[in-house]
């Protein structure tokens, strides 16, 4: 049978996804644009996928092709229903990355909270050295302690990041979904739950539901001086939203790992954002830990060895 990773250069060289012994005409390309996709996987039984896209039109083309695994959480590079219809097995990881995530946005977290970015481009500048005291407080420093997480998405990662920040002494505030019938046990009413954040941390899927989730009038609702945290999916948040916001003095700052457009152009919001002394912009590596890849790529080998083991 034969196999293709189509974007193999998404994982560092050192880790390597070993195919199943049944894969005996395997290749690996570091990267897949759209018009080679169905050259690569002509013939394939087992396509690999980060974030090239495997849409109906191309799979249709595909008729030998009947396993793709998603070397990531999210699936939305991939068309499910079709899949489901021609009988291709999807496979994607998942929970191996709670630790490397969890770690990152509290990261964001402190380093908003302290101000570091002013205080590291102070350092670069040897700023320092001009200050007639014996410290420099080049901008305000604000603990984590005492303060309310609001986490939306209660899996895996919200729960990993709610752990941590209660160990630093925050009180956790889980957002029921907007617009939700009753509010679960545990949970609390959506708009509440922005009031009340101190930061605010994105940790759901991104659906047609969740799409700009923060937006406009979501944020008008958030406790002025809030803390935003997007190590989810861009488009969970309106980009120029939350600039407007960050300029107005609604959002205390951001961390964005992120970006609606990935990778961005020069033009896009993402950068008007990074450009703010209030936003830490990081290029989509919370879940990129070498614990957390190597522990996605056994997980993934583990999958398709069953798969082929029960055909």
């Amino acid at each position: 049978m034969k196999g293709a990773f189509l974007d193999r250069g998404t994982f560092p060289d050192e880790l390597a996804l070993q195919p199943p012994a049944a894969i005996t005409d395997w290749t690996e390309y570091r990267l897949t644009q759209p018009e080679q996709r169905y050259e690569r996987l002509a013939g394939c039984t087992l396509a690999v996928t980060n974030k090239v896209m495997l849409d109906a039109d191309l799979l249709r083309q595909l008729p030998e092709l009947k396993a793709i695994a998603v070397t990531a959480t999210g699936t939305n590079n991939v068309d499910l229903d079709y899949c489901a219809e021609a009988g291709i097995a999807v496979f994607n990881a998942t929970g191996y990355a709670e630790e490397s995530v969890s770690e990152h946005a509290l990261m964001l977290m402190l380093a908003l909270m302290r101000n570091l970015k002013e205080y590291l481009a102070d350092a670069d500048q040897q700023g320092w050295s001009d200050s007639p005291f014996f410290l420099n407080r080049v901008a305000p420093i604000q603990n984590l302690a005492g303060r309310t997480l609001t986490v939306i998405g209660r899996g895996v990662l919200g729960e990993g990041l709610a752990q941590r920040a209660q160990a630093l002494g925050m009180s956790i505030c889980y957002a029921e979904r907007p617009g939700a019938a009753q509010v679960r046990p545990g949970f609390t009413d959506f708009a509440s739950a922005l009031s009340q954040a101190d930061v605010l941390s994105l940790h759901c899927p991104l659906t047609p539901e969740t799409r700009h989730l923060i937006n406009a009038r979501t944020l008008a609702q958030v406790k002025p001086g809030c803390v935003l945290i997007n190590t989810g999916r861009g488009g969970l948040i309106d980009e120029s939203a939350v600039l407007d916001a960050l300029r107005s003095g609604q959002l205390g700052g951001a961390g964005l790992d992120v970006a609606t457009n990935e990778p961005p152009l020069p033009s896009d919001t993402i950068w008007r954002l990074a450009e703010h002394p209030r936003v830490i912009l990081t290029p989509h590596v919370a879940w990129a830990s070498n614990e957390a890849m190597s522990t996605l790529l056994r997980q993934i080998e583990t999958k398709l060895t069953t798969w082929l083991e029960d055909r």
